[in-house]
């Protein structure tokens, strides 16, 4: 046994094992310093909005705020603490690879290479993490829960953060709710004519499905906070 963990095909899983195990302790110790190291790594995550619907086949792009909050959300960031996905992740990544390699010895006597291994190993500890993460955002405690209905975001004023909107081609766009929680919807405008370029604030008057209907904003007095 030692001879196959010691072995360098192996040392990426092994790695990750042992990271893992040296994150449980420090969590453990500085919890009982009375300061969770968890608490410490998620001050450092921005707030984005958990509830996005990353199903819904919208075409983000790359480099906007949405795209960022979507791939945060499908990995339950927002739901579990992230170093508690950290731990996850690194666990099944590690012991899959384990378990892979082990197969792959019996069979043909040999370990694969890291760089064969490693790819198909992230595809299954990836999804993974989010059914975990899912299971486990259920049952963790929450010092604060809010739930709001999308309904509640007509009146309020939204930003368009990507692209252009057009009848028809509707585009991302940002809103607060009643909390303050940052919510990415996409919008476009309730009049035929009219077309909202990026950083334009328009008031959401109407959601048809997963869109919402629009019209100008037209006093400065009316603003997003």
């Amino acid at each position: 046994m030692f001879t196959f963990l010691t072995a360098a095909p192996n040392m990426p899983f092994v790695v990750a094992i042992a990271v893992m195990l040296l994150i449980v302790v420090l969590e453990v110790v500085s919890v009982g310093l009375g300061a969770g190291f968890s608490d410490v790594i998620d001050s450092f995550i921005p707030e984005f909005d958990a509830d996005i619907d990353v199903d819904a086949g919208i075409d983000i792009p790359d480099t906007s705020p949405a795209t960022i909050a979507s791939v945060l959300s499908w990995f339950r960031v927002g739901e579990v603490p992230i170093l508690m996905l950290f731990i996850v992740f690194l666990t099944i990544f590690g012991l899959s690879g384990l378990i892979l390699q082990s197969i792959v010895q019996g069979v043909t006597g040999k370990l694969l290479a890291p760089f064969i291994t490693v790819v198909p190993v992230c595809f299954i500890s990836l999804p993974a993490v989010r059914v975990l993460g899912g299971l486990m955002g259920k049952y963790m405690p929450k010092d604060e829960t809010y739930i709001v209905s999308e309904k509640t975001l007509l009146g309020r004023i939204a930003t368009i953060i990507a692209g252009t909107a057009k009848t028809g081609n509707p585009t991302q766009a940002k809103v607060r709710d009643e909390y303050g929680k940052a919510h990415y919807i996409l919008v476009e405008p309730d009049k035929l004519d009219e077309v909202f370029g990026t950083g334009e604030k328009v008031i959401l008057v109407s959601q048809s499905g997963a869109i919402f209907k629009a019209i100008e904003n037209h006093s400065s007095a009316l603003i997003d906070n």
